[in-house]
């Protein structure tokens, strides 16, 4: 077995699996892809000494969603499995299909170069209000970059998810920061092994946040969450912030927030890492529920069962991506909902690119994030 695989089986605990493929019964990749399954996975670097498995391509399938781990009896952590082969593999120049030409792995390296400088803060219109400096900042992440990439071919505008922050943040009385140099999380860095790269990101966002005299980051990014509230004091220690998904702000502040009655049946899009990573999922139902008219519909696979989008990272999207996405949209659907809210950028986009493309038959549900129905339920 070659020795830095030895020591990625160890520290995951793949040591204790018991082939009893509980992972594979529940993976979405698995599902449509019989080549594909988790146990098979930890087999290849416990059996075969890696080798096989960091030239595997389906190495950098895995959507880290935890959804094996939630069911593994012996607590295999799959999903750091998953990261820590695919450094070993990286590390070996092996790399897997990067969707839209690679395009944003470009933009995550070309970030975090300490000598960028940028200018994000155009999309900031006379309606709102922000500071450079004060107690609560708003993590935008990479939605200024989605807007310019996915805005025009899929009628949505991932910009228009910052700008409904801020108005929420504003309607509770907040003037939030909002940096002009932040750079992406970096949290598909993370989760694909490039560990150095992903630091360097880490640093650069902390000086800039810690320069701001922020006490609390909110984010409308799961991801941004994520790694801003674990990955962040994981790699660098302690961070001197607390960190909230904008759908906890508007769940502890339902008192002050006047709504307009909504007639709406809407269904709700559990994002892996706001979920199973961070445990949030009742903070978005009860923000959604408080708004007039709203009838909530649940999906028979929620909360800890749900369902990933089914892809991350910018890569290996392919066919069993648009099967896993065509899927989850019939399920929700078939809730009766003509509305299917995410809390999650990404899950929106990978869920539209499904309808539009031409790989699956056209669900035809209604796609908004939740900033958007909730600012645009907001009275005055």
């Amino acid at each position: 077995m070659m020795e830095n695989v030895a020591e990625k089986i160890k520290k995951s605990s793949a040591f204790y699996c018991l082939e009893c493929g509980k992972c594979t019964s529940v993976c979405p990749i698995s599902r449509f892809n019989n080549s594909y399954s988790p146990r098979r996975m930890v087999a290849e670097g416990l059996f075969y000494g890696g080798n096989e498995l960091i030239s595997d391509n389906l190495l950098w399938s895995c959507l880290t969603c935890q959804l094996c781990s939630q069911r593994c009896p012996v607590d295999v952590r799959y999903s750091e499995y998953m990261r820590d082969i695919r450094a070993e593999a990286y590390s070996q120049g092996k790399w897997g299909n990067p969707s839209h030409g690679g395009t944003f792995h470009y933009i995550m390296d070309m970030l975090s170069s300490p000598n960028l400088k940028q200018s994000r803060t155009g999309w900031i219109n006379d309606n709102l209000k922000v500071k450079t400096k004060g107690e609560v900042l708003y993590f935008v992440g990479c939605l200024p970059y989605y807007e310019n990439y996915f805005a025009k071919d899929f009628d949505f505008s991932p910009i228009s998810i910052a700008q409904d922050t801020v108005k929420i943040l504003n309607y509770l009385g907040i003037e939030p920061v909002v940096m002009d140099n932040e750079r992406c999380c970096g949290h598909d860095l993370y989760w694909l092994g490039q560990l150095r790269q992903f630091d360097e990101l880490g640093q650069i966002n902390l000086k800039e946040i810690e320069q701001t005299g922020a006490k609390t980051v909110v984010t409308a990014c799961p991801e941004c969450a994520l790694v801003l509230k674990k990955l962040y004091p994981e790699r660098f220690g302690s961070v001197n912030f607390k960190v909230k998904h904008i759908a906890e702000v508007v769940a502890e502040n339902i008192g002050k927030l006047k709504f307009n009655t909504i007639d709406m049946e809407v269904t709700f899009q559990d994002p892996c890492r706001l979920g199973r990573h961070m445990g949030i999922y009742q903070q978005p139902r009860e923000a959604m529920l408080s708004i007039p008219g709203i009838k909530f519909l649940e999906m028979p696979h929620n909360k800890q069962g749900a369902i990933c989008c089914g892809t991350t990272n910018w890569m290996n999207c392919d066919t069993t991506s648009k099967q896993i996405q065509n899927s989850r949209l019939i399920e929700a659907k078939d809730t009766g909902a003509n509305t299917l809210v995410t809390a999650c950028p990404k899950c929106q986009i990978h869920f539209r690119c499904a309808e539009c493309g031409e790989e699956t038959e056209k669900v035809g549900i209604k796609l908004t994030d939740f900033v958007n129905l909730v600012a645009s339920a907001l009275t005055g």
